[in-house]
């Protein structure tokens, strides 16, 4: 049974210039803290009391100790990282660990360096995934938008690529639903494919300079393709995504799948419920995940709205089309 008795600690920190980043403007981070945790702090000088269920005290002791720890490190903290920190501590709740400094949080093993800035996983799935994607050639990430299945997928293949690890990076969805009909739309095909590529500019461009990019590119180092583009090919040592997998088909996903060469990593994103496939066509991904669960060699990652790391009414969108589901 958890402690719901009273108790109160009184923490003391070393630098009055950096407690305002600590507390978030207008102290929000410690409003934020209050609000979920039902406790209560109060801050005098370089000292805050915080009082309220033994639990709650107990875990925001363990939150502003990793902030506290990530500022002094000269890291950016903000509500992105209060949420994240409470993440981690509610896992270790959950999982019968003591909070203590919040295990796996910030943790140097996971965090994922690109050119531009230093990508550290924001709920306790989202480590394991850079962890699968880290010990394991194939690995799929499965789960509702916002869950940072791309956007983390998208920095190891950067890491992977910096660090010598792979030659090139290849970067694919599938244009359309079912088979990719594009020939109505305006433009050279270039035109054509870059607004369904879109998401994974932008996660390229939060990584590496906008001229690296568009000079790897011009390289062939990066290369971003429609999903029929990989069709009879050969990927050797290559770090190479397969977007919103949930829209290929059977036969799509099978030959995408069997594209992998030698030195090369593949990891396949998507969310087997969002299908824009016609009905009478079954997902390639859903049927690979039936097919592949059982070979040690390839890894699933399953993420749910409990990992959602956009707007906090995203999560609660994502909770209201589940619940709706179920009760259809």
């Amino acid at each position: 049974m958890k402690d719901r008795a009273v108790t109160s600690i009184s923490l003391e920190f070393d630098s009055n210039e950096l407690l305002p980043v600590l507390f978030g403007e207008s102290n929000e981070h410690l409003a934020v803290l209050e609000k979920k945790l039902g406790i209560e702090i109060f801050g005098r000088g370089n000292r805050i009391h915080i009082e309220g269920p033994g639990e709650g005290v107990q875990v925001a002791e363990a939150v502003l100790g990793a902030l506290w720890a990530k500022i002094q490190n000269h890291e950016d903290v903000g509500m992105a990282e209060v949420d994240a920190a409470l993440r981690f501590a509610r896992d270790a709740e959950a999982t019968g660990r003591s909070p203590g400094t919040l295990p796996g949080f910030g943790d140097d093993r996971v965090l994922i360096k690109t050119k531009k800035k230093t990508v550290s996983p924001r709920s306790p799935m989202q480590a394991n995934y850079v962890k699968a994607i880290g010990s394991h050639e194939m690995v799929f990430g499965l789960g509702p938008a916002g869950t940072g299945k791309t956007y983390l997928a998208v920095a190891m293949a950067v890491q992977a690529y910096m660090q010598g690890e792979v030659a090139r990076m290849v970067f694919c969805r599938p244009a359309l639903e079912a088979g990719e009909r594009i020939g109505f739309l305006p433009g050279d095909m270039k035109e054509k494919i870059d607004p369904y590529l879109r998401p994974i500019y932008d996660a390229l461009h939060d990584m590496m300079p906008f001229d690296v990019v568009q000079k790897k590119m011009d390289h062939g180092d990066i290369e971003i393709a429609p999903l029929a583009f990989m069709r009879g090919r050969t990927l050797s040592n290559s770090f190479v995504i397969l977007d919103e997998a949930q829209n290929a088909t059977p036969s799509q996903m099978k030959m995408f799948l069997t594209r992998m060469g030698e030195g090369s990593r593949m990891v396949v994103t998507g969310d087997p419920s969002q299908s824009d496939l016609p009905k009478d066509v079954p997902s390639g991904l859903s049927e690979a995940a039936r097919i592949l669960r059982s070979l040690h060699e390839v890894k699933f990652i399953e993420f749910s709205g409990e990992d959602v790391v956009r707007h906090a009414l995203v999560h609660k969108i994502v909770d209201a089309y589940a619940n709706n589901s179920k009760s259809a």
